[in-house]
């Protein structure tokens, strides 16, 4: 292996093992409210607003900063990319939250458009810090009514987790084709290949 291709190996793991850190502060958070509540998914838990859903984040992470729903305190402004270059615009908005945790991560968090009980929950697992690419370093996400946190599914379900099948699909027309200008995919690809980046 030659010393760039290490770099690469080794840069990507460190993404992965981000991602990872928010993924289990995720897990636990969703996990935790639903035993605290006694509830069997996130609605009867009472995470049916975005009001509820930020006091949600505010109780169970470690958030160092509440950035409202001003995304350029927490996010890159504008300048996210796609795996094969392409910019987006866009990926924060409609209502949601945002924070930065202790870990660095900047998180988006809202009520799923489909009123099925489930949260988008976004993370660029460096904050404002580049590269800011879509599958690199930023991630859209989904925690489940069930509390399971996954990739995001088209159309979207009522629990997770997916299936393998439900996460290629998503990664080969969202994450690298880029599908319906949606960009998730990439996180189940993750998952599927047992956290690791192998594209």
């Amino acid at each position: 292996m030659t010393v760039p291709s290490l770099m690469q190996n080794y840069q990507r793991q460190s993404y992965v093992t981000q991602l990872h850190k928010v993924y289990n502060e995720a897990q636990q958070a969703a996990q935790m409210v639903l035993t605290d509540t006694n509830a069997l998914n996130l609605n009867e838990a009472g995470l049916t607003t975005d009001e509820a859903i930020d006091a949600w984040v505010k109780k169970y992470f470690k958030v160092v900063k509440v950035c409202g729903n001003n995304v350029d305190d927490c996010f890159a402004s504008g300048e996210y990319k796609r795996l094969n270059g392409t910019e987006m615009s866009g990926l924060f908005v409609g209502g949601g939250h945002q924070y930065v945790l202790a870990s660095g991560a900047a998180i988006y968090v809202t009520k799923s458009s489909s009123f099925l009980g489930n949260i988008n929950f976004y993370v660029d697992i460096n904050g404002k810090k580049a590269p800011n690419i879509i599958g690199r370093d930023v991630f859209a996400t989904k925690i489940y009514s069930n509390g399971i946190m996954d990739d995001c599914a088209c159309p979207e379900l009522t629990s997770a987790p997916l299936t393998k099948e439900q996460r290629e699909t998503s990664y080969e027309d969202h994450c690298i084709a880029g599908k319906e200008g949606c960009w998730w995919g990439c996180f189940g690809k993750i998952l599927n290949d047992n956290w690791q980046m192998t594209y």
